[in-house]
């Protein structure tokens, strides 16, 4: 596991969800708002920045704290939560940060020399009049703010459309002075939201929240979370505030969709919950960065990356999770991996409970994370291993139990053998010969048994 790159991309006690990843200079920095591990609501904590080398994906390093909850003026007293920012790098050369507070229905801007440096307070969006936007009569609220600079102009897009509310519109466009903060071009709207997509070609996939702007040639791409929550969409257009067509699925942080492995209806990890986050270019190779869920809730979620691929027209297809991240070839078949890189947490059978990822302690623990709650009919999948003479498997687990783990190659496959194991209140390792085929391959395990197993982690020996 040294230096190798694997989903989620951060260490497995750092919970950063609704990923804006960028390019500035030769590093790769990744701004999101930020979860505590055991959260009872959204982005708990503090704006954070982690950066790693364009040229090494697997290297990431902790840039510390960009901006404190209570470092917006109106927040003094931190009775409110940073919701999801975004960041561009101005006419002037420098950082702007984009964030509206969880409470309020305007967007602040915050400004820094550099990319993930101590930012300062800037101001507000508003209309030429002063009148910030937000608040202007027949302004929708505030809500997950995406830039992107060009020249002179900072294009900014907001909007939030909850399910069934006509109140809301969709994702809405406009654009912002050289100061960074005054509409000289009026709000429009860009991609409907869920009551007004009918009859167009957004209808089912219509905007949700999570907006991200980017763009690739003479293409604008607007990725944001369409109305099932779980998938980033994305839309085209040559202009960046008219002529949106729809593009597809990025992504499904559940693999809803997916039928390569499992029926395309079948969740295959924590669904129905929220998703966000962007695509990239890093030295000609693409990628969509995207978040999931920990915990059993929707308030611990970390962030997550997969290789993904434009077509000649620009396209992309919708690409299923894994726990490669920014790897370029499968894991190496030989040796310990921890169990929270796990990219399926499923069932087998209806009447199954999920499992989850956790870890001990409390928030900010630098522990590393594991699979709990592996009950009677429930599995963990892993993707994908270059296998080579593997003939035992180890696993190593904690709990009040007495069963076995079905070693498998498909969710729903044969299992190729059993690791019985037994009560244990310290982790403990369990092994048994097992062949797994040469060549490239998942890996599940499955529970048969009592009780609810914590899964620490597995290894691949040769004989």
């Amino acid at each position: 596991m040294n230096n190798q790159a694997v989903n989620p991309f951060l260490p497995s006690w750092e919970f950063i969800p609704d990923g804006e990843p960028y390019v500035f200079g030769d590093r790769v920095y990744i701004y999101g708002s930020h979860d505590q591990f055991n959260g009872y609501v959204f982005c708990m904590n503090d704006y954070v920045c982690w950066s790693a080398p364009a040229d090494n994906l697997a290297d990431w390093r902790y840039e510390g704290v960009i901006w404190k909850k209570t470092d917006e003026p109106l927040n003094a007293d931190g009775h409110m939560c940073l919701y999801a920012p975004d960041v561009t790098r101005g006419s002037d050369g420098r950082y702007y940060l984009y964030y509206v507070m969880d409470k309020l229905n305007i967007v602040s801007v915050a400004v820094c020399d550099t990319p993930a440096g101590k930012y300062q307070f800037l101001g507000y969006v508003k209309y030429q009049c002063g009148t910030r936007l937000g608040e202007r009569a027949g302004d929708e609220p505030q809500f997950d703010p995406g830039v992107l600079t060009e020249g002179n102009k900072t294009y900014l897009y907001t909007g939030f459309c909850g399910h069934g509310d006509k109140s809301r519109s969709g994702a809405w466009g406009m654009v912002l002075d050289t100061d960074m903060c005054t509409i000289i071009e009026e709000p429009v709207l860009v991609v409907p939201g869920n009551c007004y997509g009918a009859g167009t070609d957004f209808e089912g996939h219509e905007y949700f929240e999570a907006a991200s702007i980017r763009k690739h040639g003479d293409t604008y791409y607007f990725v944001y979370s369409a109305t099932p929550m779980h998938i980033l969409c994305y839309a085209t257009s040559k202009h960046p505030l008219k002529d949106f067509k729809y593009g597809g699925v990025l992504v499904s942080n559940c693999d809803i969709g997916i039928d390569t492995y499992k029926p395309a209806d079948k969740p295959m990890n924590f669904a129905h919950a929220n998703n966000h986050g962007s695509i990239i270019e890093i030295n000609g190779q693409w990628y969509v960065f995207y978040h999931r869920h920990t915990n059993g809730t929707w308030f611990s979620r970390q962030a997550c990356m997969e290789r993904i691929t434009m077509a000649p027209d620009g396209s992309f297809a919708q690409v299923e999770m894994t726990s490669l991240g920014a790897s370029a070839t499968p894991l190496p078949g030989l040796g310990e991996y921890p169990t929270y890189i796990a990219c399926n947490l499923f069932t087998t059978n209806d009447a199954a409970e999920l499992p989850k990822i956790s870890q001990d302690g409390k928030n900010g623990d630098e522990e590393v994370g594991f699979v709990t709650n592996l009950k009677d009919g429930a599995g963990v999948g892993f993707k994908y291993f270059a296998c080579e003479g593997i003939t035992r498997v180890a696993v190593k687990t904690r709990a009040y139990n007495r069963g076995t783990l079905e070693v498998r190659t498909a969710w729903d496959g044969p299992a190729l053998g059993c690791i019985p194991i037994v009560s244990a209140n310290i982790w403990t390792e369990f092994a048994a010969d097992i062949t797994i085929p040469d060549g490239v391959h998942a890996l599940y395990f499955v529970y048969k048994g009592t009780g609810a197993v914590m899964f620490g982690a597995f290894a691949l020996e040769r004989g």
